[in-house]
């Protein structure tokens, strides 16, 4: 799909100086511009790429002041806010990219589920029972929905997610490929004959709205119950939610991050990659919990940053890392002072 200069500047509000009815079809970064793509500069740093850029279009401030000429072919847009408009036509490319309606086949559709207007249903789709799916649902291929399973309005599934049954995930929600979710909660119990017997998880999961969940992800099922993630929280790629455990709302999970069964976050937590936090414990609103760190106990105190594994406050832990680091320095000063106070001793 192609835009005219003059196209996008009135959706901006912005002002062309150059050929107002220069096309473009690609975004693109302003150093890797190419003839008939859009781009944006934002840090001043990239001000000389201007000069130079084989874009059509670029995007910058109302303040910038180029000292040289830029070339013929390419247009200028300008702004208040390079970087927030561009992020505006970055999503509105995306939306239109990724619009897409029908049902392909190979499908399978149960007779007893329901969807609404304007969906998307790709090949090896399969549909339980009882499901209900709202409108402007999008569904790409190999995505699995189990039985009396409800998806809300304008969600989006990427290839391979598979929500188990009786699962509930609200409107506006972002799923990326192959995302489990509703799968088995770890669920066993120690017998006489020194094995373990498997404990049922009959709960289900519950996603409110505005949820994104990236890649490879794991949100277990509860024993009985509801595993529940908030309204607004972000997920990164390889993040394992454990059953019965409560995401708060707009708490963001880095990476390879991971909360074992029944703990509780608070809201507006941030966890960095490859954290984790033990079960059956509570943590706070607004806490940081820094890579890596491993959270052991309760955190009581909002808005607390952690770091380290069993987690404390990060003032602490630096205090403390710069001993730790020191250890073979004071280990050596130990043995020395030991030996001349043994020398001294010896003498008297």
């Amino acid at each position: 799909m192609k835009f005219s200069a003059k196209q996008i500047a009135d959706l901006l509000n912005g002002t062309v100086e150059g050929d107002e009815n220069t096309m473009v079809s690609s975004l693109s970064k302003i150093e890797e511009g190419t003839a008939g793509s859009l781009s944006f500069l934002s840090n001043t740093a990239y001000t000389n790429y201007v000069y130079d850029t084989d874009a059509s279009v670029v995007i910058l401030k109302h303040s910038v002041t180029l000292d040289r000429p830029i070339k013929p072919t390419l247009t200028l847009i300008r702004v208040e806010d390079p970087y927030g408009s561009f992020a505006k036509l970055l999503e509105m490319y995306y939306a239109i990219s990724q619009d897409k309606k029908g049902i392909e086949q190979p499908s399978f559709i149960a007779p007893t589920a329901t969807y609404g207007t304007d969906c998307y249903i790709g090949a090896f789709v399969y549909i339980g029972e009882n499901v209900k799916i709202g409108n402007n649902v999008k569904l790409f291929p190999h995505c699995f929905i189990g039985d009396n399973t409800t998806i809300g309005d304008n969600c989006t599934f990427y290839s391979g997610v598979k929500i188990y049954h009786d699962c509930i995930i609200g409107n506006h929600c972002t799923i990326h490929a192959s995302t489990v979710v509703g799968s088995d909660g770890f669920g066993f119990a120690p017998n006489s004959d020194n094995n373990y017997k498997k404990i049922p998880q009959i709960g289900n999961v519950i996603i409110e709205d505005h949820v994104e969940i990236g890649s490879n992800t794991s949100i277990d099922r509860a024993t009985m119950g509801s595993t529940i993630i908030r309204k607004g929280v972000k997920m990164d790629n390889l993040v394992q939610i454990a059953h019965n455990v409560e995401i708060g709302e707009n708490t963001v999970l880095a990476g390879g991050s991971f909360v074992a069964g029944s703990s509780k976050l608070g809201k507006n937590i941030m966890m960095g990659g490859q954290a984790g936090v033990v079960g059956h414990v509570k943590v706070a609103d607004g806490v940081k919990i820094a890579g890596q760190s491993g959270v052991g106990s309760t955190i009581e105190e909002e808005g607390l940053v952690v770091q380290g594994s069993p987690a404390f406050s990060i003032g602490e832990y630096k205090r403390s890392y710069v001993l730790f680091r020191s250890l073979q320095k004071l280990n050596d000063r130990i043995r020395t002072l030991e030996k001349e106070i043994k020398t001294i001793t010896k003498s008297e």
